[in-house]
C-alpha cells in the first residue's frame, strides 16, 4: 500500500506493438513489380519486358508468333494434343525474348553505322556512295529510327536532283516512314524527325503538282496541292503553310473557282 492506504496498481500498462519500418520507395516499387509479374501470365510478362526495353519490333514479331501458334492449335487437334500452348512455355518465351532483343539491337547498331557512312560522303563526287549507304540502311533497318532517317535523306536527294518525274511513289515511301516513326524521334542533328518528314512530304506533293499544272490538268493538280496544304498545316512552319495556301489558291483561280481560292487565302 502507498501513503494514505491507497492501493498502488502493479499492473503494467499494455502497449500496442509498433509498426515495422516503412520500406524505401525503391523496395516498394520492386515488390509491386514482383507481385504484378506473379499475377500476370508468362506471355504478358515477356511482352511487357520487351516494350519496357524499347525492343518494339521484337515484341511485334513475338506477338505474331503467338498468334500463329493459336491459329495452328485451333486448326489441328493433333497439334493441341502434342504440346501445351507456346504462351505457356516459359523457357521458349524467355529464349525468344533474349535472342530477338539481341538481334534487334544488333540491327539498330548496324543501321546507325550505315547512316553515319551515308552522312560522311557529303561531297558531290561521292553522291553515289551516299545513296548506296542510305539505301542499305533504309532496306536493312525495317522501320527503325536510322532507317526512317535514311529513307528521308533519299527523298531529299531526289528532290534536289529533280528525280520525282510525276511519280507518287516517293511520297508513298515518305508517308510510310511517317507511319513507322514514334513521337519524339530525333534525327542525327537532334531535330524533330517528324517535322522534317512533314516538310519533305509537302515539298514532294508541291513538286508533283507542277507537271499537271503545266499541262492544264487542274483536277490532278488540285488533288496533289490539297494534300500538300493539309500536310503543311502540321509542320508548325507558317511560311511553308502560307506558300502551300498561295499555290493552292492560284490553282483554284486558274480553274475559275474564285470563291474556293478566297477561302484558301483566308484559311477557311
Amino acid at each position: 500500500k502507498g501513503e494514505g492506504g491507497s492501493q498502488i496498481s502493479t499492473k503494467r500498462e499494455t502497449k500496442l506493438p509498433r509498426k515495422g519500418p516503412k520500406l524505401p520507395r525503391k523496395t516498394q516499387n520492386y515488390a509491386a513489380s514482383f507481385l504484378r509479374r506473379f499475377r500476370n501470365s508468362l506471355k504478358q510478362n515477356v511482352c511487357v519486358q520487351l516494350l519496357q526495353d524499347g525492343d518494339h519490333r521484337s515484341f511485334s514479331e513475338l506477338f505474331r508468333l503467338l498468334a500463329s501458334d493459336r491459329d495452328r492449335r485451333e486448326a489441328s487437334s493433333a497439334v493441341r494434343l502434342q504440346t501445351p500452348p507456346l504462351e505457356e512455355q516459359l523457357d521458349k518465351l524467355e529464349t525468344m525474348k533474349l535472342h530477338l532483343s539481341r538481334a534487334e539491337r544488333a540491327e539498330r547498331t548496324a543501321c546507325e553505322e550505315l547512316l553515319l557512312l551515308g552522312r560522311f560522303f557529303s561531297s558531290p563526287e561521292d553522291l553515289w556512295l551516299r545513296v548506296h549507304f542510305y539505301r542499305r540502311c533504309s532496306d536493312g533497318g525495317r522501320g527503325s529510327r536510322p532507317a526512317v532517317e535514311a529513307q528521308l535523306c533519299l527523298a531529299e536527294l531526289q528532290l534536289e536532283d529533280g528525280e520525282l518525274h510525276g511519280d507518287v511513289g516517293g511520297a508513298e515511301q515518305v508517308e510510310l516512314s511517317l507511319q513507322q516513326m514514334e513521337d519524339g524521334w530525333l534525327d542525327s542533328e537532334s531535330r524533330s524527325l517528324k517535322l522534317r518528314t512533314l516538310r519533305v512530304l509537302w515539298r514532294i506533293y508541291s513538286r508533283l503538282a507542277d507537271a499537271p499544272l503545266a499541262a492544264g490538268d487542274l483536277t490532278d493538280a488540285l488533288e496533289l496541292l490539297h494534300e500538300g496544304y493539309r500536310i503543311s498545316t502540321q509542320t508548325e512552319d507558317k511560311r511553308m503553310e502560307g506558300e502551300a495556301a498561295f499555290k493552292l489558291g492560284l490553282a483554284y483561280q486558274s480553274a475559275g473557282e474564285h470563291e474556293a481560292a478566297k477561302q484558301v487565302g483566308t484559311g477557311v
